[in-house]
């Protein structure tokens, strides 16, 4: 346990640096390689759903293996080594630092540029259209990114290191790249990439509803509204279109008495998304700072609670 503790604490202080031998940038160029052997698309429906699934198998037992086999040949070489490269390779499957950084640049743009930069870097963090969003739409789709990574980038890859160590945890991170790779339901993923979207949202299933947990304990912490925060879970968690993603969005906007949803742009085609919370209070650049804020009391929530948990188990 005092790996993951020690990975988390090294997230904070590193994020992802430039350069950096990313796993989950070579996970992710492996994805490419596969769907190009395997994704035909004048093929029919079946065949592409079956190279779908074999595209997952593939790259989430692979990540795994490696992962298990590195850490398993450093310790028999010296337990040093193993104790080190765990850390190293555990703390790749975190992100606080990282999305603190991604979001915070958001904020910096709406605060001291034009508004075009604003837009560019939001671009970067979501999927929705950008290019015409005033400032009220930027932080809420900052926001609601912020509240949807607090679950997929940190909490559930945590939640996996804690049952399984780093090689669950890698496994989680290759299942969550082939989900942003592959997982889309338009014209050319919506048979090849549906096993892993539907993957996804079961291994995201118990995350995410702690993570709305943990942000609600976070809220209590922050002296923000973690009663009104609960109640939005309750009232507004499922109204979301992903099983998952609702959970950690409906806490973080009742702990901050704002409103989230809305109408969305996607490849140039509308879409209105149910509101989640009341807006007690009008969407500004501020609320970017709280949210990610809230993210880190959330994510030191967790792993507080996971390491009582393994001191109680007589594991630590």
């Amino acid at each position: 346990m005092g790996i993951l503790l020690s990975a988390y604490i090294l997230d904070l202080f590193l994020g992802d640096p430039q350069g950096f031998p990313h796993p989950v940038r070579f996970i992710g160029s492996f994805i490419t390689y596969l769907e190009n052997k395997l994704l035909y698309l004048e093929k029919s429906k079946k065949h592409q759903f079956i190279m779908g699934i074999l595209l997952t198998i593939i790259i989430v037992t692979v990540s795994y293996t490696i992962t298990f086999t590195i850490i398993k040949l450093a310790y028999i070489y010296n337990i040093y080594l193993g104790i080190i490269l765990s850390i190293l390779l555990g703390y790749t499957t975190l992100a606080t630092k990282s999305l603190d950084k991604e979001t915070r640049r958001v904020y910096e743009a709406l605060k001291g540029s034009p508004i075009e930069s604003a837009r560019t870097a939001l671009s970067y963090i979501v999927g929705r259209e950008t290019k015409d969003l005033e400032e009220e739409e930027i932080v809420r789709a900052t926001v609601e990114t912020i509240g949807e990574n607090i679950s997929d980038g940190i909490i559930a890859p945590m939640f996996y290191f804690f049952l399984g160590g780093v090689p669950l945890a890698m496994a989680y991170k290759a299942i969550n790249t082939l989900d942003s790779m592959v997982g889309y339901r338009n014209d050319k993923y919506m048979y090849f990439g549906r096993f892993s979207a539907r993957l996804d949202d079961v291994v995201n299933y118990i995350p995410a509803r702690l993570t709305a947990i943990f942000i609600v304990i976070a809220a209590g912490f922050r002296r923000k509204n973690y009663r009104r925060a609960l109640n939005t879970v309750m009232k507004d968690a499922n109204k979301h279109s992903s099983p998952n993603a609702g959970y950690p969005e409906a806490a973080v906007a009742g702990a901050l008495g704002i409103q989230l949803g809305g109408e969305n742009t996607y490849f140039g085609q509308k879409v209105q998304k149910p509101t989640i919370g009341e807006a007690h209070e009008k969407l500004n650049r501020t609320y970017i700072l709280q949210t990610i804020d809230l993210m880190y009391w959330t994510s030191g929530t967790a792993i507080v609670l996971f390491v009582i948990i393994k001191i109680l188990m007589g594991d630590l």
